[in-house]
């Protein structure tokens, strides 16, 4: 679950300032960047947006829009355009120009990914097993580590070979990790294993050029899955040490490699190592401590660790904008609800499907904050997503739900394009948005719910 506050789709700030330091932000927590001109353009997962910052690593820019559900890393394609991968896998191409607009989306070649790119001359990306979003998914030993796709998002070929431990169904996360390309070399490809203690030059053929490794480990081993907790079988752990989390390549004139890594097994405690690109020697480690930190280089090459909380707290606060576009959907009655119909009311738009467990989990607790405030000051407009009718009445039978059902008929995602089910927004009384909620977060998401409706409502 993720909450996102209802803001502008794009700030611009024109603020003096000091003459710019020329400072490159390479990682904000755990998330890689792309610098587009002078800009250095990064994700802010727990906000669900966009960021741009300028060589001061003042704010100038922030982009929120309903694809970027949990934005994980940003590259650099051709034209300034960016290309952004979702904690999912999938990948957003977007145009920051003007007020910022979605080229286009694809879903991820594998069950999760992660992208990167090289623009020298045209357009080159490479998908990666993804370190942020891992499922358990079987693969055979003859499975490449990294793909090649074209610029539709469709893979070409592969490089290298899957690592599989004993246990196949842990091959997902074994081979998860951090993947680069350097600007300047089109056979350079690396590539760093979530949890594995190694980071990797290939070359375009997949044949191996060095390999890097911090002697974290005395023996190191495959994940191993851990017993379930009581009472919760389903509830799949697994025991493994995270190790890299992100790479970079910075820029000239010390056009090091950057692995952003961690120094205790849950990540807690992050660590900087700079390779020599060329040879993979460690050329210099930094303890970060902090699980939240930013990472830049000077034009000097020096590098500054940052707090990446107090930077992104410099965006400040802008105007809400208008939920859209405007919905007249059926319900199940065979009445017609308007958009319109919920102006002068705080309401929740909810999305939903009878296929989406997390949606089945929420429903309860959607019918209890119905409850909780009376019909002249909020309301809720429940939209099924559902394609089959038979399916979407079953359900609603099953939780006879206390606010009215709206018939989407499997067209809501194409409109309102949402990263995925359950999607609420929360709409002030003159329909403009409050914040978004990027699945379901349980008991403590509608605590904070209420308390945002309960303050909304009474806002003079």
């Amino acid at each position: 679950m993720r909450r996102s506050l209802g803001v502008g789709a794009a700030l611009a700030l024109a603020s003096c300032g000091p003459a710019p330091n020329d400072l490159t932000l390479l990682f904000l927590g755990r998330s890689p960047t792309a610098q587009v001109a002078n800009v250095t353009w990064a994700p802010d997962p727990d906000r669900s947006r966009l960021v741009a910052f300028d060589g001061n690593l003042r704010i100038v820019r922030t982009i929120a829009d309903p694809r970027f559900a949990t934005p994980m890393a940003v590259s650099r394609l051709s034209n300034g355009r960016l290309l952004i991968t979702e904690r999912t896998g999938e990948a957003v191409v977007f145009d920051p120009a003007g007020s910022g607009t979605p080229v286009r989306e694809w879903e991820s070649p594998f069950p999760a990914s992660l992208y990167t790119t090289r623009t020298n001359r045209d357009d080159h990306i490479v998908a990666a097993r993804s370190p942020y979003f891992v499922q358990f998914v079987a693969e055979s030993g003859s499975e490449p580590l990294l793909w090649r796709l074209d610029t539709m998002g469709h893979p070409t070929h592969g490089i290298g070979t899957i690592h599989i431990p004993e246990v196949p169904y842990l091959a997902q996360l074994v081979n998860a990790g951090a993947v680069a390309l350097d600007p300047d070399d089109d056979d350079a490809i690396y590539f760093a294993p979530l949890v594995r203690d190694e980071i990797v030059k290939f070359d375009a053929t997949g044949a191996m050029l060095w390999r890097a490794q911090r002697g974290l480990f005395r023996q190191e081993t495959d994940p191993k899955f851990m017993p379930s907790p009581p009472g919760k079988p389903r509830d799949i752990r697994v025991a493994h040490a995270i190790v890299n989390i992100a790479l970079a390549v910075g820029p000239p004139p010390a056009k090091q490699l950057y692995v952003l890594g961690a120094q205790d097994s849950g990540a807690t405690r992050l660590r900087l190592d700079v390779l020599d690109p060329a040879t993979g020697r460690i050329v210099t480690t930094r303890l970060l401590g902090t699980p939240q930190a930013a990472v830049a280089v000077d034009r000097k090459g020096e590098l500054r660790l940052l707090n990446a909380d107090s930077l992104l707290g410099q965006a400040p606060v802008t105007g809400r904008e208008t939920f859209g576009p405007p919905f007249a959907l059926r319900t199940l009655a065979g009445d017609t609800l308007s958009l319109a119909a919920y102006r002068g009311k705080v309401t929740l738009v909810n999305f939903w499907a009878s296929w989406c467990d997390p949606c089945r989990e929420e429903f309860p607790h959607m019918a209890a904050l119905y409850r909780d405030f009376p019909r002249r000051d909020f309301d809720i407009a429940a939209i099924s997503d559902d394609v089959d009718d038979g399916k979407m009445r079953a359900f609603v039978k099953e939780f006879g739900p206390p606010f009215p059902i709206l018939v989407g008929g499997g067209r809501m995602k194409g409109t309102y394009h949402y990263r995925g089910l359950p999607y609420s927004v929360l709409l002030d009384r003159q329909g403009r948005i409050i914040e978004r909620i990027f699945g379901f977060g349980g008991a403590a998401e509608f605590r904070r719910l209420r308390e945002t409706i309960a303050a909304e409502i009474g806002a003079p």
